[in-house]
């Protein structure tokens, strides 16, 4: 029995010492401002949320503790009034000293995460002073954007694996991201994959890969834009319900009815049977095909709609709603919405609600 009991203790030793090395610790002094307050805030993303505040010593001195899960640093940035005195990036159990001043200027040990966001921090820093140096010199401040912009670039490729990339990616001149060519979105793809194979449970690099995911559907669409000049319309790719990969720019149809429509809404499916249906029936062998968008995010749903109503046209959906490049090319406000393509050009004429549009259809398929 006592020694199931040393056992037990030295379990619950064991779990209590686990829970108080979840942390990292800060140690540090900032001259000249005994007994002031420090400001202790973590990063959001792109953004600083209020975590504690520190009183400083009358010798200047100041610690503090961060709670940090395993393999999930944090960023730690330290306020005195409006002046970031320093930025942290935080291992759990990492022991960091930090020595600064009120006017921001800061040396960090004892992390090499934080040492390495001192030399980006730094750098930013610099390049603001720059341009606020250059302010009366629109070309001198053009020059020292793009090298900026050059160096980050060089930065995010040469440390692939190290989160102090994030703020990089994350950076901006007042509202304006500092990434804000469309095909950043390849860099933000490949940092954040790089990422995801260290730091997986990362809220960050969750946020960074999401931010990739965003700017590659724009980059997407801007490419649908400058290619629609070639085509005479934006083309659209999504997979069939067999996932198959279906593209309207590859339909040999003389008439082309792009719909977009809501699986979820009974009003619309009726649509499908007694409306699209009967008019598909009678013009598809004559050169009529439909090419069927769904906007419904729940794919499951739409392909029983499809299955269950044995749609015979193009039927695709991304699983993406409002938020599929295809809804967004075609500027879709609400739904249903159709546009026709006639001999591989997009319509822009009006037509007069549905039997205007039997009767166009009359017209061309003779």
């Amino acid at each position: 029995m006592k020694k199931c009991n040393k056992l037990a203790a030295l379990a619950l030793a064991a779990l209590a010492l686990s829970a108080c090395c979840d942390q990292a610790s800060i140690r540090g002094t900032l001259a000249d401002a005994p007994g002031r307050t420090i400001a202790v805030k973590q990063l959001d993303i792109n953004t600083f949320r209020n975590l504690d505040s520190v009183k400083v010593a009358a010798d200047g001195s100041f610690s503090y503790k961060v709670k940090v899960a395993k393999g999930q640093p944090e960023f730690i940035y330290l306020f005195y009034g409006d002046t970031r005195i320093a930025a942290l990036l935080l291992e759990k159990g990492e022991r960091v000293t930090v020595e600064a001043d009120t006017l921001g200027r800061y040396t960090v040990s004892g992390s090499k995460g934080s040492e390495e966001l001192a030399q980006v921090d730094r750098a930013y820093s610099d390049f603001i002073a720059k341009l606020q140096a250059h302010e009366n010199e629109p070309t001198a401040q053009t020059r020292d954007y793009i090298q900026h912009y050059r160096d980050n670039i060089r930065y995010v490729i040469e440390h692939p694996f190290s989160l102090t990339t994030v703020p990089v990616f994350f950076e901006r001149l007042g509202t304006a991201p500092i990434f804000s060519q469309p095909s950043d979105a390849l860099l933000f793809r490949k940092g954040a994959d790089s990422l995801l194979t260290v730091y997986p449970d990362s809220r960050y690099v969750q946020a960074l890969s999401k931010e990739a995911d965003r700017r590659l559907k724009i980059l997407q669409i801007d490419s649908q834009i400058r290619e629609a000049g070639e085509a005479a319309f934006p083309d659209i790719v999504m997979p069939d319900i067999k996932g198959e990969r279906k593209a309207l720019s590859e339909v040999d149809a003389k008439v082309v009815l792009v719909h977009f429509w809501d699986a979820s809404d009974a009003a619309q499916k009726m649509l499908n049977i007694d409306s699209l249906l009967p008019v598909y029936k009678e013009y598809h062998n004559r050169g009529f095909e439909i090419f069927s968008v769904c906007v419904t995010p729940d794919k499951p749903e739409w392909a029983s709609s499809v299955l269950a109503q044995k749609l015979p046209w193009i039927n695709v959906n991304d699983g993406l709603g409002g938020a599929s490049p295809a809804v967004i090319t075609y500027n879709v406000q609400k739904v249903p919405d159709s546009f026709l393509i006639i001999d591989g050009e997009l319509n822009t004429k009006p037509i007069d609600g549905f039997e205007g549009f039997r009767k166009e259809l009359a017209r061309l398929l003779r």
